[in-house]
Order: structure tokens, then sequence, then C-alpha cells
């Protein structure tokens, strides 16, 4: 299993996911009015259909969200509710390619268990405001991705990859363009990222993300 892996997702799988964000609720939880989320955890396994290897992706049904308070000191602890990834967005050819993607990458079994965080981080005000409020941390998983999707009117933003969690210096920073992907190990590396502003500071704006986590 690698440690670290850069892939690409097709214009074509960017553009059938990119308009899904739009819809993302604001929450009640702490970071809820900038970091707009749905949530879901699907199967993912392959299927063979006349020389091509495609993502079946099924969702299971609704839990809610945790991380320990030892790797989240933000929210860590804490079981949170989000609303459901829309079943057109799993559904979509987009996020097969996604998964697949993720799951060779990784050598994840057929029927593997991923959950998958869409996230709109949005700018407060002209000032800075944190993609990552918990900081430096490890999020409990074999194995993460984080895929870009779209920027609009934003600065800063930049994932952040450590190799351990007293590292004030990260070895990767890297903005992440729309269908970028960054896999890494994360019960080896640690990772954050930069806040964000507004580049126009009378307008808001928007960074939207994919987050892929699985449990080997």
């Amino acid at each position: 299993m690698k440690l670290l892996q850069l892939n690409k997702l097709s214009d074509e799988a960017v553009e059938s996911l990119a308009e899904s964000f739009d819809r993302l609720p604001h929450t009640e939880h702490k970071d809820g009015q900038y970091r707009l989320r749905r949530y879901s955890v699907v199967e993912v396994r392959t299927t063979f259909w006349s020389g091509v290897t495609e993502a079946e992706v099924t969702k299971l049904e609704h839990r809610r969200f945790m991380q320990d308070a030892t790797l989240n000191k933000h929210q860590g602890g804490m079981k949170r509710d989000f609303e459901e990834i829309e079943d057109s967005v799993i559904e979509s050819e987009g996020m097969k390619e996604m998964c697949l993607a993720f799951k060779q990458a990784n050598e994840l079994i057929d029927g593997q268990e991923v959950e998958i965080h869409q996230m709109r981080v949005v700018t407060l005000g002209d000032g800075l405001t944190p993609v990552a409020p918990e900081g430096v941390h490890q999020d409990g998983f074999d194995c993460i991705a984080m895929i870009g999707i779209n920027r609009l009117n934003l600065s800063g933003g930049a994932l952040l990859i450590y190799e351990s969690a007293s590292d004030r210096t990260a070895f990767l920073e890297k903005e992440l363009a729309a269908g970028e992907m960054v896999m890494i190990r994360d019960d080896i590396f640690w990772h954050n990222a930069r806040d964000v502003w507004p580049l126009d500071r009378k307008e808001q704006g928007y960074g939207d993300w994919f987050i892929l986590c699985a449990k080997k």
C-alpha cells in the first residue's frame, strides 16, 4: 500500500459532481455556518463489462459521524449528524470514477466501506476562514483522499501534509485544482489546510472538496 498518491478525475467526472455543491446545507455544529456538508457511507464494488472495470457504489444505512477526541480536538467525541449525499450524486458517473480510483489506488477489498464527506467552505466576511479548524490532525482511518472540485473568488486553502504531529513545516503543500486527488496513509501522515479568504473582499468566496475515508 503506497503512502502518498496523486491522481486526477476526468473533466466529465468533475462536471457531473460540481453542481450539487450548490445545495449543501448549513448545520448546527460549531463550524456549520462556514463548512457546509453532506455525509454518507457507501459500499464500493468493482464490476467488469466488455473488458472495462467500473465501480458499483451503494449507499448504506444512515449513520452519524464521530471522531475520537484525541484525534479531533475541535469537535471530537461528539456524534455529528449530517444530511445524506443526494442519491443523484451517489449514482453519478463522477462518483463512480472517484470511488474506483480510491479503491484501486489503495488496494481496497471488494465491498469496501467508504465514508464520504461532501464539503463547501465559504468565506466569512473579508478575513481568514479556517478550512480545518481542528489544525494538524489525523482522521482515524487507514487511507483518505482529498479531491478538489471547484473554487470561486478564493485564495488559500492549500492542503498540508506532515510526517508527524510535531512538525512545523509540511513536506507537501498543494492547492487542489478541479479534479486533483491526493491520497495519503492517514495512519502514518498528518494533515491540515491553509485558511481561505476572498480575492474580492466585497464578495463571498468558496471552495468545494470531497473527502473519502476507509479502514482496510
